[in-house]
């Protein structure tokens, strides 16, 4: 784990939505795709050192609202560099959104009042395999796999290799 993870208050996915999702990343790497590692999750906010406050007030907002319902709604590509990141753009219930935005409005180094729910799908991607990644995506998933469900949410700080759950 590097030094330089960042800690960060995350919603997970129940264990089939997971692997459904550890089956796509098994498929692009299969087609020569760099192999995603990354557990499959909707980050609210992060931080190289997260502010104590800001995860009492994630567990106090969290829980009322999970499990939570996501809908796919597009594929986004994140990054003006040479490294970019393919995500599956998502939206979820007013009240999640709102709970969602207050928290990263609360950490002194986290975007404001924003949130922009996603799944990453390809991290660090070569900015020229992006478009054939996107194909590859959109042919890898399920036109079935529509809705996400986060079922946990928590706090995990990879340099202690903690989790919190709320």
């Amino acid at each position: 784990m590097s030094d330089k993870s960042p800690d960060n208050i995350l919603l997970y996915l129940p264990e089939e939505q997971e692997a459904a999702i550890r089956a796509i990343f098994d498929d692009l790497a299969a087609q020569g795709f760099p192999r995603q590692n990354q557990r499959p999750h909707i980050t609210i906010t992060f931080s190289p050192h997260m502010d104590p406050a800001v995860v009492d007030l994630a567990a106090e907002l969290l829980p009322p609202h999970i499990p939570a319902t996501f809908r796919r709604v597009g594929t986004v590509v994140f990054g003006t560099k040479r490294k970019q990141t393919v995500a599956w753009l998502l939206e979820t219930s007013d009240a999640l959104e709102i709970a969602a935005r207050d928290i990263s409005a609360a950490n002194p180094d986290g975007r404001g009042p924003r949130w922009t729910p996603h799944v990453t799908m390809g991290l660090r991607l070569p900015r020229e395999t992006v478009p054939a990644y996107l194909e590859a995506l959109h042919r890898a998933t399920s036109p079935h796999l529509r809705e996400l469900t986060a079922t946990q949410a928590a706090y995990w700080r990879p340099k202690t290799q903690q989790l919190r759950v709320f």
